[in-house]
């Protein structure tokens, strides 16, 4: 008896079909193991870390190496400018001094130099010797005799204006003259509160007779003196 194949039993049929299947199977798992992804269970917040402690970290020490400075230049070298001797140069010719017993000998006469004398003024309290009042030349101590004779010169000559008189003027007139090297009275200066008392002030003091001049180191000199004249109402 002959034995006949079922088409619709034939494997080799759909064989094509499942391995197209078989691999898409296959390749769906393969791609979920690879997507599948695990996580750890934790919170659902952020957790600060305080670091309490600062690492310190060294410094590593590195030596500074010195450059040696550059060399100084080269000198220049000095140049020496020889100068060309265009110029002629005159000698000079030293005559002789000596004098010949033909040539005349002129003599010089001597120029006698006047010495000229300082005007130099010295202050009546300090001049070495003091100039010397009419009357006061054997007295021991001239200064104060000086002094006694001017207070009674002034008394002697003394007038009140009557201008003064009338119009109650009176004060003290400051008179400053001066002694001068010959004795004679000059430059009479004052100041007071009336022009009248100070031109009586004036006219007793021209009046002063002439006197020995005042010295300084042997020397006459001009001697200045000052005195107050008091004009005062009875």
């Amino acid at each position: 008896m002959e034995l006949k194949k079922n088409p619709k039993a034939d494997v080799g049929r759909n064989s094509s079909l499942y391995f197209v299947v078989g691999m898409a199977a296959v390749l769906a798992l393969v791609y979920g193991a690879m997507e599948w992804k695990k996580y750890d269970k934790g919170n659902d917040y952020d957790i600060a870390l305080n670091v309490e402690d600062q690492l310190d970290e060294e410094v590593p020490m590195t030596e500074q190496i010195k450059t040696p400075p550059p060399p100084p230049p080269p000198a220049a070298p000095e140049v020496i400018e020889v100068v060309e001797d265009e110029e002629e140069v005159e000698e000079t010719v030293i005559e002789s001094t000596e004098t010949s017993q033909e040539e005349e000998v002129v003599e010089i006469e001597e120029v006698e130099v006047e010495e000229v004398e300082e005007d130099i003024s010295v202050p009546f309290a300090v001049i070495e010797d003091v100039p010397v009042f009419p009357g006061c030349e054997g007295a021991k101590d001239k200064k104060a005799c000086f002094q006694e004779q001017m207070q009674e010169h002034i008394r002697k000559n003394f007038r009140y204006p009557e201008i003064a008189q009338e119009m109650g003027v009176q004060g003290r007139v400051s008179v400053i003259f001066v002694i001068q090297k010959d004795g004679s009275i000059g430059d009479i200066r004052m100041r007071g509160p009336d022009k009248n008392l100070e031109a009586e002030a004036r006219r007793i003091i021209e009046k002063l007779p002439k006197m020995t001049p005042g010295k300084q180191r042997g020397r006459p000199v001009k001697v200045p003196f000052s005195i107050p004249i008091t004009f005062k109402l009875q």
